[in-house]
């Protein structure tokens, strides 16, 4: 990494203003990349090992000691700073840009190895984030006052990590997948080591083999942009063992519906929903009783099961007049409106004009709506993160009872008390007021 030693230009203080811009500019690249491959690390440990609580703080933590260690490090760099913030930059492209790549693929081959990989991998994101900002101050000192120099780095650092916090859920997930959003932040890593080459082109040393670097660097990140869908179906058909049917992200979760010798399967953050070979017996098991028990109900509401499964169970009572599915997640309730074979296994139920879907947070609807049901039928994910967990408590319980109308009933799901006891004994504890 060394380079043979030279004086770094000298540059007078009145030296043009629009590359102490362009450097700034670059400030504001490296902080959302950086912040991008943050959070991937910390939204793909959530999908893939749950608890997302728990995996965020660790990632995060890890992350940013890392980052200390890379600033602690950069005290070494002494000498051709801008070759060695192009390396870092090139380095940082690559590690970081295919991070959610590699994870998936770890996940896949190696799922014993995937909590140490991902700790190694962040830590080594983080060193080289950590060496990014300290060299840019420095190569900047050289044309702006120091008073100037910290506010100035820190604000534009602030406002890139501002800017990639709200994309990064709203725009760039959902709609590039978390391989593409890695990838095409890596790329704009790779443009900031383009851009330093040509800032300082007269006073790099090794011009050809750093530009034949950046080149490389490039496009490779194109071809695994390009390759993206291919790297991400790879990874699930060899963890699920089944062919991929359909997946996507949304900003709550991860959904993907795979087809094997048993039928379909739908699969949410890694964990089966259901099977199309058995699911009608959770499925009867959960509306029924409640259904039969009223009588003869007229509106039904579901809470959850997008899918469409309890629905189709609900429009089986020929006095239902309304069924109104609240769920979170409308790319759920799309897929199963529209997917052929999907509206096939729930019977065309969402489509039914006896049925309104409304997508919101279960808990702020019930807070918010006055109506009454004569059956409600609750169909969560068991309770393993705290997002989940407040659907789970005795507030919610309370709204819920408020909903139900005179000798009304409640059905809620309660997974295995053998297979997930705490689970089981908290919608127990605290549902047997509403019976």
């Amino acid at each position: 990494m060394s380079e043979p030693s030279a004086a770094p230009a000298a540059l007078p203080d009145e030296a043009p203003q629009p590359v102490a811009l362009a450097l700034l500019a670059c400030v504001f690249v490296v902080a959302a990349c950086g912040l991008v491959y943050e959070l991937s690390a910390g939204a793909l440990s959530s999908y893939l090992l749950g608890d997302s609580v728990l995996q965020f703080s660790t990632v995060i933590g890890a992350y940013l000691f890392a980052m200390g260690v890379g600033s602690w490090l950069s005290r070494y760099l002494e000498r051709q700073l801008p070759a060695h913030f192009l390396r870092i930059e090139l380095l940082a492209a690559l590690v970081g840009g295919t991070l959610p790549a590699t994870l998936f693929l770890i996940n896949a081959y190696a799922p014993d190895a995937f909590r140490f990989l991902l700790y190694v991998l962040v830590g080594l994101v983080g060193i080289l984030v950590g060496l990014e900002i300290p060299l840019v101050m420095r190569i900047l000192k050289r044309r702006v006052q120091f008073k100037a120099l910290v506010s100035q780095v820190l604000t534009f650092d602030y406002l890139g990590a501002l800017a990639v916090s709200i994309a990064f859920p709203l725009v760039l997930v959902p709609h590039l997948g978390m391989i593409r959003t890695g990838l095409l932040f890596g790329v704009m890593n790779a443009l900031v080591a383009v851009w330093t080459l040509w800032l300082f082109r007269h006073e790099l040393r090794r011009l050809r083999a750093h530009g034949l670097a950046c080149a490389g660097t490039l496009g490779i990140l194109a071809a695994g942009f390009a390759l993206a869908e291919r790297i991400t179906t790879l990874g699930e058909e060899k963890f699920y063992q089944e062919t991929i049917v359909f997946s996507a992200d949304s900003p709550w979760q991860r959904i993907v519906v795979t087809h094997g010798n048993g039928g379909y399967r739908l699969f949410l953050n890694g964990n089966l929903q259901f099977a199309q070979r058995d699911e009608y017996r959770y499925h009867e098991a959960l509306v029924h009783p409640a259904m039969a028990a009223f009588g003869a109900p007229r509106k039904v509401a579901v809470l959850g099961g997008g899918d469409g499964m309890a629905v189709r169970e609900i429009l089986k009572y020929p006095s239902v007049d309304s069924v109104t599915l609240v769920e979170l997640d409308p790319q759920m309730t799309t897929l199963f409106r529209q997917h052929p074979q999907l509206t096939a296994l729930n019977g065309n139920a969402l489509n039914s004009p006896k049925v309104r879907i409304i997508n919101r947070d279960a808990f702020r609807w019930l807070e918010e709506d006055d109506d009454y049901f004569d059956v409600i039928v609750v169909d969560f994910p068991d309770p393993t993160n705290f997002a989940i967990g407040k659907l789970y408590t005795e507030s919610f319980y309370a709204l819920l009872g408020q909903r139900l109308s005179a000798s009304g009933y409640a059905v809620i799901q309660t997974t295995s008390p053998l297979i997930a006891r705490r689970s089981f004994w908290t919608v127990d504890k605290p549902s047997r007021p509403l019976a």
